[in-house]
């Protein structure tokens, strides 16, 4: 080799020992890279060499060249007119993580003339949609209004109250809600986002507390957030009613004082289910005024109590009753209010376990045009031609149009972001995590910067983690109109007064159709015309999507699901229900079901339960012995951690951030950069003994990612096939869904410059593991499937790893979960241990959430489903691509893939379990299978 300048030339050194001598650098040749440089590097090289092969066939077009010409021919004469950028400028590039100006001028927008939401549609599709990112524009109608006129029992007070409000007439669907609740009746109003829906439930109760003085209220919203929406729409209402209602919140943030004085004079209490379980009952004798007169039970955002969530509040609520029932002689009427449900009436009477409830979905309310565009970022080659022919310029040479080189949907959404704000549209941005909600912030402000600095302080980030008093600050600014913009996680997906929106933009598929919906319905209040744009990423969802919106636009709105009979959870709650008040399968059954008996023998078992025994089965009384002094504190009733840790700026030793402890490894850890409202923090102190976080504010041209592994422990998974039991009615799967115990190491980090992603350093940490107890489902390889794979020197952890991505991405098609409720196993690249032979899915919530559960009787067709996919993606080399193996939500960054091996190993055990299930599990068939695999 001679000494010379390579230039964008990546050269691989094989040589052995014997001729080490040869090698220039014998010392660099032996140096160790790690897989994410190499792989950073040809990331590198393959796009220099598309954009170079690119100007390669135009210049020689030009020239007339023959029609066969040589691709050496053709890369050696772009590079003899000097059309590659040099080394030093590319690099100056790459640390600064800046575009070239060209890139940036194409994608920015200098304008800030105000254009309504239609307007933006076309101003788009001329501007940075030009190359055919806009992929589907669907027009959604407006629809009037239906009217009928105040009810007749609402007293002069609260006629008032309206009139004041501006409102002379009600809704079709609030009137007769109204008029269902006040007969007594329970009710769920069902209709579209921002349809007046409160009022539906507020007039009754004002109504019935400003006539009675002894009645009262409870609320009751998934999120503090509403709560504080609540109070504020209440307070203004009621300036004119002469009633001491005394409305106010009893939750977490609440002072012991307020508690205090809440407890002894609130006639309207507005509190969370989680409050209700550690607090409210447990302490119930507190209550005892509140819950003897309570008239009505207001449930708000009834399609959030689903899940595991669903399933505990449910038995929560049944607590409730139980309590107003057997203690205090009370028979609350429910209201139920949601939006975005295929079966509101269902779901809410299996929510309180009632016996009648009144449906009302018929929607009076108006809706204003709506737009929602489809926008794809991922660009197919056949758009890389057409933009590279129409690129050219009098010279012959090429500039490629920077949307090509800035198909990100992270910078996608961000222009689209600092478009709508410099055009005068109030948005929001709806980002799947707090990491992507504060790097979409950065990057819109960059751009702002340049386009708009003036609004640059106009734009903010909305999520989890900051203290309840910047929540409310920034709640208040957007709501006032300080603010333009807010890139929020769902945290605002719920329904949040913050005034007026004109735009949703929606960065990836949200996990559901319903929840794509209470999005978008957040845009398009008080009747104005809206804009929704959902930007995809390059997963087989969100392109399915792109590729198919009817799908999208006419697939129904999912079910909402809960398991109140789920045994473990309906004992946690029988535990906390006769520490509040003795057991008696004669009463109870009615609230608890008929799993009543066996769970409260299984309670005696294991020690919570005892009974006098000389009374007869059913009259029992069943009392609590239990070791906890407050059962419920022990019960979680939506996995949230207790354990915290403190984000403080050492500088101001202001507070910025509390972390739940599973994510302050990830984010928070010595030398890693913290982002917050667009500012980049560097954290120099981790302290595990105080669980604090000291970090300083820097101008940071880098980010940093953790390197971590996951191990999952199966409890009672070392069995491979299971002999059969004819006896016993199985799914025809060898699938099990088992206990498992999660446990993520932390052992270094990477500094990544920003805009290229481009790895400069690798960083030693040391820190603590984080383990949980959750759910898995899984089914083995058998060993002559590795065989057979390492036979054809396939990689065959990159094989299960890769399978197991793809099963990943066809679950949310076949059961209604999230993408982010579950995960596979991901296999580090630079860990050398034993790696389990098996394709496995887990839970990602401490406890489980039972999606593995629903997966297991599913897992053979979605093997197939997988296997369907793997093999109709026409992507070239192992890794495969975004569309089949590449997984967005891998916890190692979609190393260790090997899409030939995972072809080989689903069809391996597809086909080994149709042997097994056929009649025979012997071992020469599957070995004669695995040999023509």
């Amino acid at each position: 080799m001679e000494k010379s300048s390579f230039g964008d030339t990546l050269v691989i050194i094989n040589c052995s020992t014997e001729r080490k001598d040869q090698v220039d650098n014998p010392k660099t040749a032996r140096k160790r890279l790690y897989v994410p440089k190499i792989v950073s590097a040809l990331k590198k090289r393959e796009s220099s060499f598309k954009t170079i092969l690119s100007e390669a066939v135009q210049c020689e077009k030009k020239t007339e060249m023959a029609e066969a010409f040589s691709l050496e021919d053709l890369i050696l004469s772009v590079k003899d007119r000097s059309t590659a950028v040099s080394g030093n400028e590319a690099k100056r590039a790459r640390r600064s993580g800046a575009a070239s100006s060209s890139d940036s001028d194409h994608l920015k927008c200098h304008e800030t003339s105000s254009l309504l939401p239609v307007e933006m549609v076309e101003h788009l599709r001329k501007g940075i949609g030009s190359t055919g990112q806009m992929v589907h524009v669907e027009d959604i109608g407006a629809r009037k209004a239906t009217y009928m006129e105040i009810p007749n029992q609402l007293s002069e007070n609260l006629r008032s109250a309206l009139k004041s409000m501006g409102i002379a007439k009600l809704y079709s669907h609030q009137a007769e809600s109204i008029q269902a609740s006040l007969a007594g009746k329970n009710v769920v109003v069902a209709t579209m986002t921002s349809s007046g829906k409160s009022l539906c439930y507020n007039l009754p109760v004002l109504e019935v507390l400003s006539q009675n003085l002894l009645s009262c209220a409870l609320y009751l919203f998934p999120t503090k957030a509403l709560a504080q929406d609540q109070l504020r729409a209440l307070l203004d209402m009621t300036k004119g009613i002469d009633a001491s209602l005394n409305i106010g919140i009893y939750d977490g943030d609440t002072s012991q004082k307020e508690r205090t004085w809440l407890r002894d004079n609130a006639r309207l209490l507005i509190t969370n289910p989680d409050m209700l379980h550690i607090s409210i009952l447990p302490h119930h004798e507190r209550f005892r005024r509140i819950l003897s007169n309570l008239r009505f039970v207001i449930i708000d955002e009834a399609h959030a109590y689903k899940g595991a969530f669903g399933c505990h509040t449910a038995l929560i609520i049944r607590r409730l009753r139980r309590l107003c029932s057997h203690v205090y002689g009370s028979d609350p009427s429910f209201v139920f209010c949601t939006a975005t449900s295929a079966n509101p009436l269902e779901h809410c009477m299996e929510l309180a376990n009632l016996p009648t409830l009144e449906l009302i979905q018929s929607d009076g309310s108006p809706s204003a045009r709506k737009l929602f565009i489809l926008w794809n970022p991922v660009v197919s080659p056949k758009t890389i031609l057409k933009e590279t022919q129409s690129s050219m310029d009098t010279s012959g040479s090429t500039n490629v149009n920077s949307n090509l080189r800035h198909s990100s949907p992270l910078f996608t959404v961000s222009c689209l972001f600092a478009e709508m704000v410099q055009h005068g549209l109030r948005c929001i941005a709806f980002c799947k995590s707090r990491k992507l909600c504060e790097i979409v912030l950065s990057y819109t402000r960059e751009i702002l910067q340049d386009t708009g600095p003036q609004l640059v302080d106009s734009i903010c980030v909305y999520r989890a983690g900051y203290i309840a008093e910047d929540r409310r600050r920034i709640e208040r600014d957007f709501f006032d109109g300080k603010l333009c913009g807010i890139a929020a996680t769902n945290a605002l997906e719920l329904g949040i007064d913050v005034g007026h929106i004109d735009v949703t933009l929606h960065l990836g598929f949200p996990g559901s159709i319903a929840s794509l919906w209470q999005q978008a319905g957040r845009a398009g209040r008080r009747e104005k015309p809206s804009l929704a744009v959902y930007v995809a990423f390059g997963g087989p969802l969100d392109q399915y999507f792109m590729n198919h919106p009817k799908k999208l636009f006419g697939s129904p709105i999912e079910c909402c699901h809960i398991d109140s009979q789920n045994q473990q959870v309906l004992e946690q709650h029988l535990v906390c229900a006769a520490h509040e008040h003795s057991l008696c399968l004669l009463y109870d059954e009615k609230y608890f079901g008929s799993g009543l008996s066996s769970a409260i023998n299984s309670l005696k078992t294991t020690g919570y339960l005892s009974c006098d025994q000389s009374c007869d089965s059913s009259t029992k009384i069943w009392n609590y012995i239990g070791h906890e002094k407050f059962p419920s504190h022990s019960v979680s009733i939506r996995a949230i951690e207790n354990e915290r840790y403190e984000v403080i700026d050492q500088r101001s030793d202001e507070l910025l951030e509390e972390i739940e402890e599973s994510k302050a490894f990830f984010q928070v850890y010595e030398g890693a950069v913290y982002m917050r409202q667009g500012k980049t923090y560097l954290v120099k102190k981790l302290d595990l003994s105080s669980k604090t976080a000291l970090c300083e504010e820097a101008d940071l041209k880098y980010y940093t990612r953790t390197r971590d592994y996951t191990d999952v422990h199966v409890n009672g998974g070392t069995i491979a096939y299971p002999v059969k039991v004819a006896t016993i009615q199985l799914p025809r799967t060898t699938a099990k869904a088992n206990t498992c115990k999660v446990t993520t190491n932390w052992f270094g980090f990477y500094r990544i410059w920003r805009g290229s992603n481009q790895i400069f350093d690798t960083v030693e940490l040391s820190l603590p593991s984080y383990s949980y107890n959750s759910q898995a489902v899984w089914i083995p390889v058998p060993q002559l499937i590795k065989a057979a794979v390492n036979k054809r020197n396939f990689d065959f952890r990159g094989g299960l790893h890769a399978a197991s991505h793809a099963l990943l991405n066809v679950v949310p098609l076949h059961i209604i979960c999230n993408t982010s409720d579950l995960a596979s196993e991901c296999p580090n690249p630079h860990d050398s241990r034993y790696y389990p032979e098996r394709i496995l899915l887990y839970d990602q919530h401490p406890g489980g959430i039972g999606v593995s559960v629903q997966v297991q009787p599913l897992f053979t067709e979605l093997l197939t489903a997988a296997l369907e996919l793997l093999t109709s993606c026409y992507c070239f080399g192992d890794a495969g691509c975004p569309n089949c193996v590449q997984s967005f939500a891998c916890h190692e960054y979609n190393e260790v893939l090997h899409k030939d091996a995972a072809i080989m190993i689903i069809k391996g055990v597809l086909d080994a379990e149709k042997l097994y299930f056929g009649g025979s599990a012997d071992s020469s068939r599957v070995e004669d299978h695995c040999q023509n695999v």
